[in-house]
């Protein structure tokens, strides 16, 4: 599946003017719409690529927004936007964390520790090796 990340303008510099918070919470909107259907594609190369953009998208708008702010302020419907988008951020972000916890548990129980590796504890039970998918939010 092609990826959306050669269509999408570079929101690091976006036009000169009031158009700069628009633009840039566009290119954060259209970074974020990509890498779901990325993500829905099963496209690893184009997850890779559509996250570094996005990275990059949200970079660019704490720039813009910050600035905004300190020189009056931002709209309310941008603000509102802004808030949509940051919330798709961390929807996007639990979903790959719960997708990779559970990846992991599956590699334990597909993969088990090797015979002889397993450690006891002073009650006796058995423990395993620490998995690998913990993960720290």
């Amino acid at each position: 599946m092609p990826t959306m990340s050669r269509k999408l303008q570079d929101p690091v510099r976006p036009p000169a003017g009031g158009a700069d918070l628009e633009t840039t919470l566009g290119a954060v909107e259209a970074r974020l719409a990509a890498l779901g259907s990325a993500v829905l594609g099963h496209d690893s190369a184009a997850i890779e690529d559509e996250a570094a953009g996005l990275h990059r998208a949200l970079a660019a708008a704490v720039h813009h927004f910050s600035r905004a702010a300190r020189a009056g302020g931002v709209p309310a419907p941008l603000r509102r936007r802004l808030a949509a988008a940051s919330g798709q951020v961390a929807a996007q972000r639990e979903s790959m964390a719960r997708a990779t916890a559970s990846l992991d548990r599956a590699i334990d129980v597909l993969l088990p520790s090797p015979a002889g590796s397993s450690v006891y504890t002073a009650a006796g039970n058995a423990t395993r090796a620490g998995s690998g998918g913990s993960l720290i939010a």
